[in-house]
């Protein structure tokens, strides 16, 4: 995907409204796994985030929508609307939108090389960095053994992440109450349970692999709601993680660096901004 014109981009988007702060602006922006449609998807949050931010590119790196969740049961409040309204409204303004639907919004896919609402879905892209990397983005989940070879494991599995969310906000009220900070149940199981770990590693690998393959210089993916930015045997491997618990984004800056930012980190960047202002 060639890059368009950086200056002429921040040009059209320089004045803002009286009164409002000026969005944090990037070259592009990766969110994926937001689940909407879900109870576990954390809009409200998701939704600041956008409305604080500003890109040239914004890739939605799959399972935006939760299909699966849906077909069970419809689960739609208004602020699932707005972020989808949001993501519409950028699309208008000039930012460049590119929908990579992943397994949970995979009825997506059915829409390959249409442009809905001027935003592009695509099976996967290329990005190509101010530095010219040049990186495979998917949503990860054609990499997936389990997805791919065991499709009723990947819908146990899913329901038993949606039983650990909802320990999770039970166990999260009670340590809210004693003063403690947020704490991620199935974060902790993943970094301790050593099938987890060396099913990560394997996940990472692959699509590692599969960016060689294509003679690229690094992939970003979603699926697995593990944000991280490594080398894998040269490859630039980066995970831009979820907005159920972890709610982060990868970013790259104007000068082309990528970053992982917590929307708590952009928030304190964003007031920090306002008070020097």
């Amino acid at each position: 995907m060639a890059p368009r014109d950086t200056n002429a981009y921040l040009e059209r988007t320089r004045h803002e409204p009286d009164g409002a702060p000026p969005p944090l602006r990037f070259r592009a922006i990766f969110i994926s796994d937001t689940h909407l449609g879900t109870a576990g998807c954390q809009a409200h949050a998701l939704l600041e985030f956008l409305r604080r931010t500003e890109s040239e590119f914004l890739y939605l790196v799959g399972d935006i929508v939760d299909g699966w969740q849906l077909r069970r049961r419809w689960y739609w409040p208004q602020a699932h609307n707005d972020v989808v309204q949001k993501v519409l409204r950028k699309a208008r303004k000039g930012t460049r939108v590119v929908y990579v639907p992943g397994n949970h919004d995979e009825a997506a896919r059915h829409f390959l090389g249409v442009a809905l609402g001027g935003i592009e879905i695509c099976d996967d892209a290329i990005h190509c960095t101010a530095g010219g990397r040049r990186l495979l983005v998917t949503h990860g989940d054609l990499f997936d053994g389990v997805i791919q070879c065991a499709r009723w494991l990947a819908v146990v599995g899913d329901a038993l992440y949606t039983f650990t969310l909802r320990l999770n906000q039970h166990l999260n009220a009670f340590r809210a109450r004693l003063g403690l900070r947020y704490w991620s149940l199935s974060q902790f199981l993943k970094h301790r349970v050593k099938n987890a770990v060396s099913y990560i590693v394997a996940f990472e690998t692959a699509l590692a692999n599969e960016a060689r393959r294509r003679d690229l210089d690094g992939v970003v993916c979603g699926h697995i709601h593990k944000a991280e930015i490594r080398d894998v045997d040269g490859i630039l491997y980066c995970n831009d993680g979820d907005w159920v618990e972890s709610l982060t984004a990868l970013v790259e800056t104007l000068d082309g660096e990528l970053r992982i930012v917590h929307w708590h980190e952009v928030h304190a960047m964003e007031t920090t901004a306002t008070c020097a202002s």
